[in-house]
């Protein structure tokens, strides 16, 4: 565990390690988005104590495990087998277990696994606990000094079909528009902008939280032309007013 952070950790955990965790529920825990003393001891402590992990990535989440010294058991729970895991975790919250979902980075079900188990959990009669935290979205948003009175978050644009469809869409919706993007597509989807919106005022946000956070505004045209590095992944806001 990392020195500093174990400091902190012993320091305080005490106060929230008695809070016992209830059977036969799923709490959704919100992990850091890139700084891991970012944590809450509130999700310190459901990680630790819980019966099962659900994790994203497994890779990311027992690194997180490991700088606070939490042994717990994991199972891997990501897009493409969420239909076919959550049954197996109902069966798991059934029989008396709590089970912590978490995802790669930030708050599950945001564009990240988690929906259809919450879905199948109100279904069964399972208590749900929310234990809040990060979220890239709500960072960017408040780093771009935007109006933050309304937003509209779409999360990831189609790749192929439907793409410009929506963007059309889009362009009439006026308001702060929060977009997310990987470093492979995110000079396309600024020229994708600068075509639907026209030369709008947005920001992007990358390695939110980390040590090499980077926050770039201005005009569309002019962010294309900047070399902006296309590594982590990506968060657009267009100031559509």
């Amino acid at each position: 565990m990392n020195e500093r952070i174990k400091d902190i950790y012993e320091k305080y955990s005490h106060k929230f390690s008695s809070h016992e965790l209830k059977p036969n529920t799923l709490y959704i825990v919100s992990t850091p988005i890139g700084n891991i003393e970012d944590v809450s001891f509130r999700a310190i402590n459901v990680l630790k104590n819980c019966d099962l992990i659900a994790s994203e990535d497994t890779r990311n989440t027992n690194f997180l495990l490991q700088q606070y010294g939490i042994k717990n058991r994991t199972m891997s729970y990501y897009s493409h087998v969420e239909s076919g895991k959550a049954d197996h975790v109902i069966s798991e919250i059934g029989s008396g277990k709590s089970v912590a979902l978490v995802s790669d980075a930030g708050t599950p079900c945001i564009s990240d696994p988690g929906n259809i188990l919450v879905a199948k959990c109100i279904e069964n009669g399972i208590d749900i606990v929310s234990v809040p935290g990060c979220s890239s979205l709500i960072h960017s948003l408040i780093l771009s000094g935007f109006s933050s009175k309304k937003f509209y978050f779409q999360g990831f644009l189609p790749q192929k079909k439907g793409r410009r469809t929506l963007l059309e869409e889009l362009s009439s919706v006026k308001m702060p528009l929060i977009i997310f993007e990987s470093p492979f597509r995110i000079y396309k989807t600024m020229k994708d902008i600068l075509e639907h919106f026209g030369n709008k005022e947005i920001t992007i946000s990358r390695e939110l939280t980390k040590k090499f956070e980077q926050v770039v505004r201005g005009k569309v045209k002019t962010l294309i032309e900047r070399d902006i590095k296309t590594k982590g992944e990506f968060v657009i806001i267009i100031n559509n007013y």
